[in-house]
């Protein structure tokens, strides 16, 4: 297995943001986002990461960016370290692979949020309420359950280490007006039903998922990742079963192990099992494996 890259360091380039998973690099009139092999789980960053996750992070969105271009444009200018600025070319053997090109984007304040299965957080929030963000749904749902329609569950954009909170529509209105809120919710469940259906026919269920996007020269495009195994949930489709948890594609072997090993989400944090990292860089390269097919 090859190493982890948790750290990156591109000394001459300038580090404009560094989040949970990447670093992003102010080069020329663009930006540099680099995904690192680092992994977060209920908010932290954990000490070692995944071998080449970034890399198929990186491959993932790549390969959405294209295939959802023709309902919205997207802020990526080019994949291929070769095309890069002759100040990144120093770094090729870093950057080859999990790196891209972006135009600069005016990025807007709010995770737009698509939900097409009642899991996780929402879930939880049905049983307590039978709504989810304030939304009602129907009594005697169960646990994993296909929702009649997709939901629009927008929440904050949180800093590292602070988490999203869920807002509503009237919210998302006022940080971006109305007519840029309802564009948001439009095209955030367009894009969400596009990738659904095309990656059931790939076995893979898309529960739920995590958009951004941006404004460039007035015009709304997405940015950042799009339709990962960090940003979705991904359900085999072949053990997909009413009424109980399933098995996912994403980091759920390491949330799963914190929560068993009973780490009370504060640090110290503690280091993942080789067998964790092994099971988890398996999961999100068969993600990646069985989009491409």
């Amino acid at each position: 297995m090859s190493k982890a890259l948790t750290d990156i360091d591109l000394p001459g380039l300038k580090l404009a943001k560094k989040g949970k998973v990447r670093n992003i690099y102010e080069v020329d009139e663009y930006y540099l986002m680099v995904t690192s092999d680092r992994i977060s789980a209920f908010d932290f960053i954990l000490p070692n990461g995944i071998p080449d996750k970034g890399k198929l992070l990186t491959k993932i969105s790549v390969f959405w960016f294209d295939k959802l271009k023709n309902i919205v444009e997207n802020h990526l200018v080019s994949a291929d370290v070769k095309d890069f600025p002759k100040v990144c070319q120093q770094y090729a053997d870093i950057l080859e692979g999990r790196s891209m090109l972006v135009k600069k984007a005016e990025v807007m304040p709010v995770e737009c949020i698509v939900r097409g299965y009642l899991s996780g957080s929402g879930w939880k929030e049905y049983q307590r309420n039978q709504s989810i963000c304030g939304i009602a749904l129907p009594a005697g749902m169960k646990e994993s359950e296909k929702l009649i329609a997709p939901i629009f569950t927008p929440t904050t954009k949180a800093e590292v280490g602070v988490h999203d909170e869920n807002i509503d529509f009237t919210e998302v209105e006022r940080l971006v007006g109305k007519v840029n809120a309802a564009k948001l919710r439009d095209l955030s469940l367009k894009i969400y039903l596009t990738a659904r259906d095309y990656a059931e026919t790939k076995g893979i269920i898309i529960a739920d998922t995590k958009f951004e996007f941006g404004l460039i020269d007035g015009e709304i495009v997405l940015v950042d990742e799009v339709l990962t195994p960090d940003s979705s949930r991904f359900w085999p489709a072949d053990k997909y079963q009413v009424g109980r948890g399933q098995p996912s594609f994403d980091k759920q072997f390491v949330r799963d192990y914190l929560l068993d090993i009973k780490w009370a989400m504060q640090p110290p944090v503690p280091n993942l099992p080789e067998e964790i990292i092994s099971k988890t860089g398996a999961k999100y390269k068969e993600a990646c494996d069985l989009l491409m097919k």
